[in-house]
């Protein structure tokens, strides 16, 4: 028989990153309590019973089969986890993170520490406004009148402001809203690992470059000179192929797509490795190609300092790369990050992986995702 209770909460931040603090609360509503079913819009209020900063205001609805008391327990955590120790406050004051439960399906409860329905949320704007866009006609239980009613016999006149800002229900759901994003860096940084495990988690189609098979790369890496032009033109070309037909080719069944590197590294290669008359002629062709690619709506460039490039290398064996040095790793990280400061038109965010393993610490991946989300959540 199932017992799951449709639950409706409230969430409130005046602190800090709140439009940050509210995804992240809603995130996490939706790992530990039950799956979200619907989320308001984002209002902005002032403080309530103090003197402060404004807030960010949203309700969420999910369903869950915790027990009043375990969803109370587990936002209590949540709270914790975001910095909020209830019980050392004392009145109203600014907080990262407010979670209030409202409804637990039709019940009434008062258990002390809990009641529900919350006894306040008919007299407050901020709360009964974001509840409206997701249960109009939910009816209290107590006052027998849904929240339309409830919000016109409101005597609450805080000033209450819609925002533009969205909130999401999965991190799947926020990262399918930027389409495409490229995770570029350096040789042996770990962009295609990091591309690989996000296309896993957030359900995207992947793209990766492929550069094994390209005859030339041996033989630059024996006989620079030489081998530098023909390199770079015919991995442009098969970029230029590969990047057209896939990034042109949506899956239906997967929510965004992500790719291991951007066609734009051409440039920025092909500027460290070919002498001035060559590279003029290489960005003639390469600026014609460009304009006919699909460009990342979120560019993301991993950081690894020198050393640690030279140990990354070294362990994965690719007899082609053992003699890179280290001199020309830091010529590709200066190329990278011109193209950062200079290159317009694009969401650019530079990641310092340099003390983190995200391979073998799935805290570390876990901090590289919180990176990722609080960018895109500003976009």
């Amino acid at each position: 028989m199932d017992t799951s209770k449709s639950v409706f909460f409230s969430l409130g931040s005046n602190l800090g990153d709140k439009l940050n603090h509210l995804q992240e609360a809603v995130f996490m509503l939706h790992q530990w309590v039950g799956p979200i079913l619907g989320v308001s819009h984002v209002y902005e209020s002032p403080s309530w019973g103090f003197s402060g900063d404004d807030f960010l205001n949203a309700c969420v609805s999910l369903t869950t089969d915790k027990t009043p008391n375990e969803a109370l327990a587990t936002v209590l955590d949540i709270e914790t986890r975001m910095g909020r120790i209830r019980g050392s406050e004392k009145g109203y004051l600014p907080r990262t993170i407010d979670i209030d439960i409202l409804y637990y399906g039709h019940e009434r409860l008062q258990l002390g520490h809990l009641v529900i329905p919350h006894p306040n949320l008919h007299l407050r704007n901020f709360v009964l406004r974001p509840l409206a866009d997701i249960a109009p006609q939910f009816y209290h239980p107590i006052l027998l009148k849904d929240t339309r009613n409830l919000l016109q016999e409101s005597k609450d006149n805080g000033v209450l402001k819609k925002t533009d800002a969205k909130l999401y229900k999965t991190r799947e759901a926020l990262f399918s809203q930027l389409h495409f994003m490229a995770i570029e860096g350096n040789i042996g940084a770990g962009k295609t690992t990091l591309a690989q495990k996000m296309a896993e988690d957030f359900n995207a189609k992947l793209i990766l470059e492929r550069f094994a098979d390209n005859p030339f790369l041996p033989k630059f890496y024996e006989d620079r000179a030489r081998y530098a032009f023909p390199l770079e033109m015919s991995f442009l070309a098969d970029r230029y192929q590969q990047f057209t037909e896939d990034t042109s080719q949506f899956d239906l069944f997967k929510s965004f797509m992500i790719s291991d590197y951007d066609i734009f590294k051409s440039l920025i290669f092909a500027k460290i490795t070919l002498q001035q008359d060559e590279f003029n002629l290489y960005r003639k062709v390469f600026d014609f190609m460009y304009k006919e690619v699909i460009k990342p709506k979120m560019y993301v460039y991993m950081y690894q300092n020198t050393a640690r490039l030279m140990e990354n290398i070294k362990k994965r064996g690719r007899p082609y790369e053992q003699n890179i040095s280290p001199e020309y790793l830091e010529r590709i990280n200066r190329g990278y990050f011109e193209f950062i400061k200079s290159y317009p038109g694009q969401n650019k965010l530079v990641l310092d992986i340099s003390n983190l393993d995200f391979v073998e610490d799935q805290k570390d991946y876990g901090l590289i995702i919180d990176k990722l989300q609080k960018f895109v959540v500003s976009l």
